[in-house]
């Protein structure tokens, strides 16, 4: 007797759905075609013994299996729950009448309990596309592909809850999920504050503009100077995220098996990388690629601590991805995109030690190694960085102030100010939303200077030594200034705020 049953693989942040054919004939064997893996070939021993903890068997007949297409590859012990109800149909053991009209996914233990798979919500998604009733999957992922609406989306604990629902016997009900609902529910009291923060005004004011902006910022201090504190309660200022952006990030993290019992995700991502980390797992890859750190930051903040502890390759290949805001991973025969766009916060020491010109510091470090210390980071790295901002320790009396400062509720409101009079702005662009999205044609449109404006801009590059990359990223944070003001020109003001954002510009700092 010829089956079909339907699973689904996952390439990217997509689905497609994999048609798995069971025929059971005269003989004896055990044929599994169609690219699988070593999990799925594998497989044939969990469904053996889960069928028969459960009182079923494995026909003593010749079985054919064959997932189609058959030159896509698959991979994963997903396909468990697939290949186990389709074995039970065709060797008619079970009822079969409305299988074809469910996607079924989910790996067998040895007693017929289900692991949680990966991608749950992009399998949901293409379901829903293609007309199917329902999904079968494991409970621990039953939340995430509930967020689809128009599908019966049943969570289950053991291939006999499914077996009974063909069967007719079982209560089995679909789990609902209001999206909407789900979705507004928004933390006002985030876990890190920036009331939390003693002293550092002109820091947390550079912070809130760059959350304004969309503009990626590198912190330069000694230790315990409170980069770390600062980058940590950066989340919690930006702008509440949209709809779409949740989902977009929910379909990455389901594809990379992050969300533990988690709907949507309605807080914006912090990944936070050791300095070990390897360039496949920042950007993403491995013989099935996977979304490395760029892409789990998706609509949020990629927090790189110690940014010349780095190695330089690792920093290197994320230049494309930050000015692409996506990565494209290529194999020899296929080649996947994951979403990337993300604002970058990186801290450094300004010297080996810790403490650069500073006259009570006992360390100090030679020019050699201040040179090697900061040859780590490439001019082009800082190109795509906007802000660069001193952090000096606070002081005592600072520290010890009950006072509470301004909370991230408070700053927030004025940052999602900002960028709805940027949202409008870009309204007609399809691919800028927020002002270091902007190119060189932009900036000469929506930041046009005035005379005295010009003469200020002039002076200060002449004077400081900045470099001419630093003309373009003064205009694009002037132009955030000037939006946090709801000030509809570029002024002088907002001009010399922006030129002091550029440390690292200054003759002294990078040779």
């Amino acid at each position: 007797m010829l089956v079909k049953v339907f699973g689904s693989a996952v390439f990217g942040v997509e689905a497609t759905t994999i048609t798995v054919e069971v025929n059971i004939d005269k003989g004896v064997g055990y044929h599994l075609v169609g690219l699988p893996d070593n999990a799925i070939k594998e497989s044939s021993y969990r469904i053996a013994a889960a069928l028969k903890n459960n009182g079923y068997s494995l026909p003593v007949k010749k079985i054919t299996i064959n997932m189609a297409p058959a030159d896509l590859r698959k991979e994963g012990s997903a396909y468990d729950l697939t290949l186990a109800i389709g074995i039970l149909v065709a060797s008619g053991q079970i009822k079969g009448d409305e299988i074809d009209q469910y996607i079924i996914m989910g790996e067998l233990s040895l007693d017929g309990s289900l692991q949680p798979i990966r991608g749950a919500l992009p399998i949901a998604i293409k379901a829903k596309e293609e007309g199917f009733k329902g999904f079968f999957l494991p409970k621990q992922n039953v939340k995430e592909a509930a967020i689809v609406a128009g599908l019966d989306v049943y969570g289950v604990e053991n291939v006999q809850e499914v077996i009974d629902f063909f069967e007719g016997k079982g209560s089995l009900e679909p789990t609902i999920i209001d999206t909407r609902a789900e979705f507004y529910k928004t933390l006002d009291f985030p876990e890190f504050d920036f009331s939390d923060v003693k002293g550092q005004e002109s820091i947390k004011r550079c912070m809130e503009i760059a959350a304004a902006g969309g503009h990626n910022i590198i912190l330069i201090g000694p230790p315990g100077a409170g980069k770390t504190m600062l980058a940590k309660r950066l989340p919690s200022i930006l702008p509440p995220m949209t709809l779409r952006e949740a989902l977009e990030t929910t379909k990455i993290h389901s594809v990379a098996g992050k969300l533990k019992e988690v709907g949507l995700m309605n807080q914006r991502p912090f990944r936070s990388p050791h300095h070990t980390i390897s360039n496949v797992a920042l950007v993403g890859g491995g013989s099935y690629p996977q979304p490395g750190e760029i892409s789990m930051a998706h609509n949020g903040v990629l927090f790189l601590d110690e940014l010349p502890e780095f190695k330089r390759e690792v920093l290197e290949v994320m230049r494309q991805p930050l000015e692409d805001r996506e990565v494209t991973i290529s194999r020899a025969k296929f080649t996947v995109t994951y979403p990337s766009s993300f604002m970058l916060v990186a801290s450094m020491n300004p010297s080996p030690s810790g403490f650069f010109n500073d006259p009570d510091s006992p360390q100090t470090s030679s020019p050699h190694e201040m040179q090697r210390y900061l040859s780590k980071i490439s001019g082009p790295l800082l190109d795509r960085i906007d802000i660069h901002i001193e952090v000096t320790p606070v002081p005592f009396d600072k520290l010890s102030d009950d006072q509470k400062a301004e909370s991230s509720v408070d700053i927030r409101k004025r940052v999602t100010s900002a960028r709805e009079i940027q949202s409008e702005r870009f309204i007609q662009m399809e691919h800028i939303h927020y002002n270091a999205q902007m190119n060189t044609k932009h900036i000469r449109e929506y930041c046009a200077l005035d005379e005295d404006s010009k003469q200020l801009l002039k002076t200060a590059m002449e004077r400081l030594n900045l470099s001419a990359r630093a003309y373009d990223r003064i205009l694009k944070v002037a132009r955030t200034i000037a939006d946090l003001e709801a000030a509809p020109k570029v002024i002088s003001s907002h001009i010399a705020e922006a030129i002091q954002y550029r440390s690292l510009d200054r003759d002294g700092w990078l040779g």
